[in-house]
């Protein structure tokens, strides 16, 4: 957990002209973990928690962006995406952070950062890169 500023502060400083990021990783593993520490590394100040049950959280950074938060979680087939208008919020140029982001993925844009968690033995491994497809 002392290394989660420095991990948030990586992918923001590598990926610094990128918006979207697609998290994967097993339930448990500290995807809204990071997303939380991001976030507050962007100046989010309100509570950041996992949008489970609504699917969206919206949030402000202290310049007044907003960022987007998503976790399909609880979603049965991707074109329950539709219907909260997803393409409003992923081509919207603002920050946005998917979780469970394997029930859309189909619907990712073709430019995006994938950050994919695991862990095993009590030790968490994060890779990340970017996608162009």
């Amino acid at each position: 957990m002392e290394q989660l500023p420095s991990v948030a502060s990586d992918l923001l400083s590598t990926f610094s002209e990128e918006r979207f990021f697609a998290f994967f990783g097993k339930m448990g593993v500290g995807k809204t973990t990071l997303i939380k520490e991001i976030c507050a590394q962007l100046g989010v100040e309100e509570n950041v928690c996992s949008p489970t049950f609504a699917i969206i959280n919206e949030y402000t950074t202290s310049e007044g962006e907003p960022v987007y938060h998503f976790d399909f979680y609880r979603i049965k087939d991707p074109g329950e995406a539709y219907d909260i208008g997803y393409e409003e919020y992923f081509y919207s140029g603002n920050y946005c952070f998917t979780e469970w982001t394997e029930k859309i993925e189909q619907l990712l844009p073709e430019h995006y950062v994938r950050v994919k968690i695991t862990e095993q033995n009590g030790k968490r491994t994060l890779i990340a890169k970017e996608i162009n497809d």
